[in-house]
């Protein structure tokens, strides 16, 4: 599939009317988990795309971009707004939220799995480690205030069980920062994966700092704030991979194809044939786009959309599912992983390894040197109190022996030597 060589619509006539961009909700209770994460991805790709082309508007002097930018922000806008009312009303934020680290789990996964990219693969492994510890500890949540069992959200496609724990995940934020991509030498399946990975945990970013003052309680209140400053830090290391030497207009141009093969991929894995067709639609949309960013790369700059996405064919398309043993061997190797970013090189290293001297000592016992106060330790404390035992779905043993202890939140693994 190539969607440069696609028919589509003018861009004029690409708008949806009012009364399409409001859908009918899936069903909580019947939908698939990997529909609810596919609605989750394409909202934050859209959410994305929105203010990417709202900096590139404030940063540019053409005004036929300007316009043209404006045009296709609107529409980006109506479809945002479709997908993002596919959620029901009677989802609760905590549902929703296991949605989104369900997405942050596999989708990193899966990415990892077929990128070549040796930094993009590290970067993968390092965060898929915590947001599967933040599944678990919201599960925990969401077990002792709504007494509802996270695994039948995940549709036990994914385990529940601690990963690197929250409280260790504090760095100091230079150390998120990753070396970028070289664009015109790397794989395009590279420069998508990192572009999507970024606009998935921004839309998880967003959403914490938005949620967390609407959270009923000051437990879960505080557990949103936290989680979000490590999705911060997710984002800081996703965005640095991408290469920053692109013009706007080149950048576009990637948002655009990233879309389009985003919405493709959807497409193909969809198993709702009504949420499909919205899918489908939104491809065609995209192709529109696409062809616009493409015309004005061309006129303003006389590059082509070769130079960026090669022959312009889709690579490996993104199919979202379990990822089970592949999460058990990066835990397995990884857990123990911290970042160590220096001038010459970003690397993860044993926390053993690292030097007493470290900023990340000095971070951690800033922001976590009271282990007992901490949230994300505090909700699994209470989930014991209350439950006799944590809150768990897993098909075996913890493949860490440190973290298979039930009924004791361990504070130190991953944190301290």
């Amino acid at each position: 599939m190539n969607p440069i060589k696609e028919k589509s619509k003018s861009l004029e006539n690409s708008f949806l009317p009012l009364k399409k961009m409001y859908p009918r909700s899936y069903n909580k209770e019947k939908t698939s988990p990997y529909t609810k994460t596919r609605v989750i991805l394409m909202n934050g790709t859209e959410f994305e795309s929105q203010w990417f082309m709202h900096n590139f508007a404030r940063h540019c002097d053409i005004p036929e971009v300007v316009s043209t930018l404006a045009v296709v922000r609107r529409q980006e806008q109506q479809q945002q707004k479709r997908i993002s009312c596919l959620k029901p009303i009677n989802e609760s934020i905590l549902e929703t939220t296991i949605a989104y680290e369900q997405l942050a789990i596999d989708l990193t996964a899966v990415l990892a799995q077929h990128d070549t990219d040796e930094a993009n693969i590290k970067a993968l492994n390092f965060a898929l480690l915590e947001d599967f510890d933040h599944l678990y500890r919201y599960a925990n949540l969401l077990k002792i205030d709504k007494n509802i069992d996270a695994d039948a959200l995940v549709g036990k496609y994914t385990e529940i069980m601690p990963g690197r724990p929250t409280i260790a995940e504090h760095r100091y934020p230079s150390d998120d920062v990753s070396p970028h991509m070289n664009a015109e030498k790397a794989d395009l399946y590279s420069k998508l994966v990192a572009s999507t990975i970024t606009a998935a945990e921004q839309q998880t970013m967003n959403y914490y700092m938005n949620i967390s003052q609407w959270y009923k309680n000051d437990l879960g209140r505080k557990l949103y704030a936290e989680i979000a400053m490590i999705e911060e830090a997710h984002v800081t290391q996703y965005e640095s991979l991408k290469d920053p030497n692109l013009s706007w207009l080149e950048q576009w141009v990637m948002h655009e194809y990233c879309e389009c093969w985003l919405y493709y991929s959807a497409m193909q894995d969809e198993k709702d044939e009504y949420i499909k067709k919205i899918w489908t639609e939104h491809f065609k949309m995209e192709v529109s786009h696409l062809k616009s960013a493409v015309k004005l790369l061309k006129k303003y700059e006389n590059k082509s959309f070769e130079s960026l996405c090669g022959d312009g064919e889709f690579p490996k398309l993104l199919k979202l599912g379990g990822n089970k043993e592949y999460i058990r061997k990066v835990l397995e190797n990884t857990v123990k992983y911290t970042a160590d970013n220096t001038e010459v090189i970003r690397d993860f290293k044993d926390i053993k390894k690292i030097p007493d001297s470290h900023r990340y000592f000095d971070y951690q016992k800033f922001m976590s040197g009271e282990p007992d106060r901490n949230p994300s330790h505090l909700v699994i404390k209470k989930a014991i109190e209350r439950l006799g035992k944590d809150y768990r779905y897993q098909d075996k043993e913890h493949p860490i022996k440190e973290l298979r202890n039930r009924q004791q939140d361990n504070t130190s693994i991953s944190r301290t030597k």
